[in-house]
């Protein structure tokens, strides 16, 4: 059962869940709606279905009147795992709904959009993506700059920091100023 929440408050939500589960439901969504026909982006804070999600722990979802992709496609990154949109072959040919429905070729703008963001959100990881991995090389590293002597000091004018990454990391900079190499 999917159940909208659109113009409903907080009680009635309560009571459509509970109501729901006591009459058995087993597999239950609710979705975020602003019944405003088309409703503007800016009336549907999105955070909204984050604290759905923490108060009735079900599936959520957002039913999208607005007239883009946009608040659908960034409800996915909200934890949205349902969108509704209303759907005409023709827009031309009128219709109750027509003005803020979305033509088949906006349907399939949308499906790709949020099939795109959702796997764009992952997981939370600061290791290397296989993309970043043939660019390794575009990162730096401290690289003696002219030819030294054993135990003459290290200064800002014989090292310096260049690709590619085949070395010390630029942040030991700083702290090999003044020391001394240990061979010519």
């Amino acid at each position: 059962m999917i159940i909208s929440t659109g113009m409903a408050d907080m009680e009635e939500i309560l009571e459509a869940v509970e109501t729901a589960k006591l009459g058995g439901c087993k597999e239950l969504a609710i979705l975020h709606c602003v019944s405003g026909y088309p409703a503007p982006a800016k009336d549907y804070n999105l955070k909204t279905l984050v604290d759905m999600q923490e108060r009735f722990r079900l599936v959520t979802g957002l039913s999208d009147h607005t007239i883009s992709n946009a608040t659908a496609i960034a409800s996915v990154g909200l934890g949205s795992s349902i969108i509704e949109k209303h759907v005409t072959l023709s827009r031309a040919e009128g219709g109750v709904d027509a003005a803020f429905s979305m033509e088949p070729s906006e349907l399939k703008d949308l499906c790709s959009s949020v099939s795109i963001a959702y796997k764009a959100i992952g997981k939370g990881s600061f290791e290397m993506k296989p993309a970043e991995e043939s660019n390794i090389k575009f990162r730096r590293s401290i690289y003696v700059s002219k030819n030294v002597k054993k135990n003459e000091n290290i200064t800002d004018q014989n090292i310096k920091i260049v690709r590619p990454a085949k070395g010390l990391e630029p942040k030991y900079y700083y702290k090999l100023i003044l020391k001394k190499f240990k061979k010519d």
